[in-house]
C-alpha cells in the first residue's frame, strides 16, 4: 500500500489523519501514519483556558492511540529529528520516561513514507530579545500551559500567605504581544479572577487583584484585523481594568519585570511571551528542504515542497502563497482547509491522478474576551466583504469554531457524547483547575 506519514498532530495535522484513515486507510488503499511527541491532542486555540485554570484537559484531549485504532491509521509516538530524502525515511527520536529523564521508554526508530506530509505547526518567536526565553512562558504546548497555570496557583498562593504583613498581595501578570492569544488569555485571566478569590486564592483585600499588562510593540492590538475590531477589543480590555500599552517595545525580560524601550520597568510576578511565532528550527535542518526566514517550509500552490514533490506542508509550518504579495495566514481555518485539500489530493496521488491547487478562503476572524462576550469580523453569506460581530451572538459563533473541529475530527456522533459529558462534568467540579 502506499505509505502516508503524517508529522504534527495539531488540528490540520490530526484532521488529515483522520479523513484519509477513514477514506483510504480502512479501505486498504493506502497506509497512514500519523507521528506527534505527544501522546494526546489538544486543539490550540484552547491553550489560553487551560493557563488560566478554566478549562480541564482531561475533558478535551484526544488520546492518539485510541483515535487512530477508531480511524483506520497508525499512530507513532516520538519527534523528528532528520529526513533522508533518498531513502525516504523519516528519522524518529527516542522517547523517554518522564519522570525519569534518562530512562528511554521508545529508541529512536525510522520510518519509511512515499508520501510525507509535514504538519508541525508553530513556536514562539523570541525575537532575541534578552532573557526572553529563560524568564518568559510561552504559550505553544499543553505542557507550557500547564506551567503557566500551576506557576499562577503558586503565586497567588504564596502572595496570600504573605498578604497580612505590608507584603504587597497583587499578582502582576504581563503579557508580551497583543495578538489573538495575548488578548484572549488576558480577558480569560480578568475572568477567572472570581473564581480564585471563591476558593480562597486570591483575598478578598482590593490590593490583591490581578494587575494584567498587555504589551504590543504594534500601534494597535489585534493588528491583523480591521480596526473597527481593534478598537472594540481594546475599549473592553480597558473597561475590564487591563492595562493596554501599544507602540511599546520590550528590551529585556528579567524574572521579576519587563524592561521597555522607553527605560520604565514593569513588575511582573508572571511573564507571557505572546509575541511571534516561527515554524520549529528542525525543518530548516531537514536535508535541503527549502524554508523561509521563519523556518516554513516553502510549497507551490499544490502545497508540495519547491524542493521535493513527495513533500508536502500544511498549517503553520508552510509558507503558502494566498496572494501574489499575500501569505496564507496561520490559523486554525487555513489548516482546516488545508487539511480537507490534502485529503482530496493524496487521494488522487494514490491513483495517479493530478493533485491540483489550494485556494484560501478567508472566512474571518472572532476573538474571545472572556465568558460572556466575543468579536471579529466573519464573512457575509451573499458578499465579499464581511460584517462586524461582537456580544453573545459573536461568542455563540467563537463555541461554534469548537465544535466544528471536534466534529471534523471524531464525528458528529462522538462529538456530541463529549459535549454533553463535559457539560455534566462542570456541574460537577470547580470553575477553575486548583491543583
Amino acid at each position: 500500500m502506499h505509505r502516508i506519514v503524517i508529522v504534527g498532530g495539531g488540528a490540520g495535522g490530526l484532521e488529515l489523519a483522520t479523513r484519509l484513515g477513514n477514506r483510504s486507510g480502512k479501505a486498504g488503499r493506502a497506509h497512514v501514519t500519523l507521528v506527534d511527541r505527544c501522546a494526546v491532542h489538544v486543539w490550540k486555540p484552547l491553550l489560553h483556558e487551560v493557563a488560566a485554570g478554566s478549562l480541564d484537559t482531561h475533558a478535551h484531549e484526544i488520546a492518539y492511540a485510541a483515535h487512530s485504532h477508531w480511524n483506520g491509521f497508525t499512530f507513532v509516538h516520538g519527534e523528528m529529528t532528520a529526513l533522508d530524502r533518498e531513502r525516504r525515511c523519516v528519522k524518529i527520536g527516542p522517547v523517554f520516561d518522564s519522570e525519569d529523564s534518562e530512562t528511554e521508554v521508545l529508541p529512536p526508530r525510522g520510518l519509511e513514507y512515499d508520501t510525507l506530509v509535514l504538519a508541525l505547526g508553530s513556536r514562539t518567536h523570541f525575537f532575541g530579545v534578552p532573557g526572553a526565553q529563560e524568564h518568559a512562558i510561552a504559550l505553544d504546548t499543553l505542557d507550557q500551559a500547564e506551567r503557566l497555570r500551576k506557576r499562577l496557583l503558586q503565586v497567588c498562593v504564596r502572595k496570600r500567605a504573605h498578604g497580612m504583613t505590608e507584603t504587597d498581595e497583587a499578582v502582576d501578570i504581563a503579557i508580551i504581544g497583543a495578538g489573538a492569544t495575548g488578548v484572549e488569555l488576558a480577558a480569560e485571566l480578568r475572568r477567572m479572577e472570581h473564581a480564585l478569590r471563591q476558593f480562597r486564592l486570591l483575598s478578598e483585600s482590593p490590593r490583591a487583584a490581578m494587575r494584567i499588562t498587555l504589551l504590543e510593540r504594534g500601534d494597535r492590538v489585534l493588528p491583523a484585523l480591521t480596526q473597527r475590531v481593534s478598537d472594540t477589543t481594546q475599549d473592553t480590555l480597558e473597561k475590564m481594568n487591563i492595562s493596554v500599552r501599544v507602540s511599546t517595545s520590550v528590551t529585556s525580560v528579567r524574572p521579576d519585570s519587563v524592561e521597555i524601550a522607553d527605560g520604565a520597568s514593569i513588575p511582573a510576578d508572571i511573564t507571557i511571551w505572546a509575541a511571534g511565532i516561527r515554524a520549529p528550527g528542525v525543518l530548516a535542518s531537514l536535508d535541503g528542504i527549502a524554508v523561509n526566514h521563519i523556518n516554513q517550509v516553502r510549497v507551490t500552490s499544490s502545497l508540495q515542497s519547491e524542493t521535493d514533490a513527495n513533500i508536502f506542508a500544511l498549517g503553520d509550518c508552510a509558507s503558502c502563497a494566498w496572494t501574489a504579495d499575500v501569505l496564507v495566514p496561520p490559523r486554525a481555518q487555513a489548516a482546516h482547509q488545508q487539511a480537507m485539500f490534502l485529503c482530496k489530493a493524496l487521494s488522487a496521488r494514490i491513483q495517479g491522478r493530478a493533485v491540483g491547487a489550494f485556494k484560501y478562503k478567508d472566512h474571518g476572524s472572532l476573538v474571545s474576551l472572556g465568558s460572556p462576550t466575543a468579536v471579529g469580523s466573519v464573512a457575509g453569506i451573499t458578499s465579499t466583504g464581511k460584517f462586524f460581530v461582537e456580544g453573545f451572538i459573536a461568542k455563540l459563533m467563537y463555541a461554534a469554531l469548537y465544535r466544528k473541529h471536534l466534529v471534523a475530527v471524531s464525528g458528529l456522533r462522538r462529538a456530541l457524547f463529549g459535549l454533553a459529558a463535559h457539560g455534566l462534568g462542570r456541574l460537577l467540579t470547580p470553575r477553575v483547575k486548583l491543583h
